[in-house]
């Protein structure tokens, strides 16, 4: 048995689907995943879409994409898949046609002209978008086997830690938030064999 298992806890009655976290367990070595903080675009049976969204990188939306406005947000990596892709995640609901409702009042993509638009007007604050590049993928039943070997945790999602400025602690207050026995994780090292 790993030492790591022994510190495992059994994956609580909430499932994964769309609109729903995945807490990343905390000895995941994976350099994308580790202590991540994962929102769950889309689930079904051929597949699972999500956005890391707690690793903020130092780039700007004009930095990334020619011809886009300055806007006075940093992107996030949203996964290790197509990197060179944009996505984001917004509050603006129809104003942004083509969006999908994730959870209530958390809507992603749509016309991102649209957004451009909204950004030089003034009308698109940073607090109402989240923007990433790239995406955390599934194949069909690949996210399920990873739940079966409590690789991932599942909690709802707060519209408001989704929007917070600082997300780079997020891993330690959702699961502090969680209450006995995911509050002592957090004080776990990440690897420890190290200790």
């Amino acid at each position: 048995m790993d030492v790591t298992d022994i510190f495992k806890v059994p994956n609580q009655k909430i499932k994964a689907k769309s609109g729903r976290l995945l807490i990343a367990e905390p000895f995941m070595q994976d350099p994308y995943f580790k202590r991540s903080v994962i929102l769950i675009t889309e689930h079904s049976e051929s597949g699972s879409f999500g956005l890391i969204i707690n690793k903020p990188i130092p780039m700007y939306l004009n930095e990334a994409i020619e011809n886009a406005p300055s806007f006075d947000s940093k992107l996030g990596l949203g996964g290790p898949v197509q990197k060179e892709t944009l996505h984001y995640l917004h509050r603006l609901g129809n104003r942004i046609p083509n969006s999908t409702e994730v959870m209530d009042g958390v809507f992603w993509g749509g016309d991102f002209e649209v957004i451009k638009s909204l950004i030089l007007s003034g009308e698109l604050q940073p607090g109402d978008i989240r923007l990433f590049v790239g995406y955390a993928g599934w194949a069909e039943g690949q996210l399920n086997s990873e739940m079966e070997s409590k690789s991932w945790i599942v909690s709802r999602a707060d519209k408001e830690i989704l929007f917070a400025p600082e997300s780079k602690n997020l891993w330690s207050t959702i699961l502090e938030g969680m209450g006995q026995p995911y509050k002592y994780m957090v004080n776990l090292p990440e690897d420890p064999r190290l200790n």
